[in-house]
């Protein structure tokens, strides 16, 4: 059975350190998912003085351009990276974030790409990609339907394999926010597998986009919550992870299973136990008519009338007396 794809996020919850993020593969080795995903900026490709902060959390960067900077690793590190990754059993998964980090990952042989919903209208890296052969899962969050059509046909057209995700982008997302909606109409209106990008920090979340057709799940991960970091009050933490992978893999297996209930044959036994035959709740003379008053409904079945057809005894006569709690039968009555 192929359980849904989930893919723990590390982002920039390493805070620029080599060690950590090492930390990082070994710990989410150990919660079941197939795959950890990093981000590659280099911060001259990408970006520039003029970005500003999205959330203004820095102590030490004067500038988004800087905190871009001390994120970066250089390609050897990357190499060990992704044989470390290599090494556990995890997919090695990166973001790119500009031409440059996409000729980096092609060295580094990745499978596939993930692409955030900042990017969906670069179209410049996004054709770069595209020549690579290489899937692609497509972040939704900041994009309307408008350009999701335009971009997914984009990539189609250069019959790139293409999923999608929901993704709300809010950091943490709440309820109202969620989108949960959403991953059917992404499955309804493009034909190609969705999934759940999920920022909520919440177990239950992810479990509820399975449960409504999520093939994928991706959701940033950190060691604590109360981490430094612009992410950290929206990621699970490793237990959490470890506790959702299962509960994600049953939710899926239980979709995969349908239950006819037109067929309930397997029951025939426990209901033979469980269901109940009509029985007289007292003393009752030979030409009582009887009443609703007058019933109660015993186990086993199968020991007078079924419980189910009381109404067709109401307003009958007893053709001869019965004693509290006796089970009645259809040849009792008139």
């Amino acid at each position: 059975m192929n359980y849904p794809y989930i893919i723990a996020e590390i982002g920039q919850a390493h805070d620029g350190s080599l060690g950590i993020l090492h930390s990082y593969i070994d710990a989410v080795a150990k919660t079941g998912v197939q795959a950890i995903k990093f981000q590659m900026h280099i911060a001259e490709a990408e970006s520039s003085i003029h970005e500003p902060f999205r959330v203004k959390f820095s102590y030490e960067d004067a500038t988004r351009f800087d905190y871009w900077k001390r994120m970066e690793f250089t390609f050897e590190q990357w190499q060990e990276i992704k044989a470390h990754c290599d090494a556990v059993g995890l997919d090695f998964i990166c973001s790119p974030f500009s031409n440059l980090a996409v000729d980096w990952l092609e060295k580094l042989a990745v499978k596939y790409y993930k692409i955030g919903s900042g990017e969906v209208n670069n179209w410049l890296m996004l054709d770069k990609i595209a020549q690579t052969g290489k899937p692609v899962i497509l972040s939704s969050g900041m994009s309307s339907w408008q350009e999701l059509d335009q971009t997914i046909a984009f990539l189609k057209q250069k019959n790139v394999a293409v999923s999608v995700l929901q993704c709300t982008t809010s950091y943490p997302t709440q309820p109202e926010q969620y989108g949960l909606n959403v991953i059917q109409e992404l499955a309804n209106r493009y034909q190609i597998p969705v999934g759940f990008s999920d920022h909520s920090a919440k177990i239950s979340t992810n479990i509820a986009a399975v449960a409504l057709g999520a093939q994928i799940l991706e959701f940033h991960v950190v060691f604590s919550r109360e981490m430094f970091g612009p992410d950290a009050k929206s990621s699970l933490t490793i237990s959490e992870v470890t506790t959702l992978v299962p509960a994600v893999n049953e939710v899926y297996t239980a979709l995969q299973n349908p239950i006819n209930k037109a067929n309930n044959t397997q029951f025939a036994e426990l209901k033979q136990i469980f269901e109940k035959s009509l029985a007289v709740n007292k003393q009752l003379n030979k030409g009582h008519v009887i009443t609703a008053a007058d019933l109660e409904a015993k186990k086993p079945k199968g020991y007078g009338v079924p419980a189910h057809e009381f109404e067709k005894l109401l307003g009958k006569k007893l053709q001869k007396p019965l004693n509290q709690w006796d089970f009645i039968q259809e040849e009792d009555l008139e």
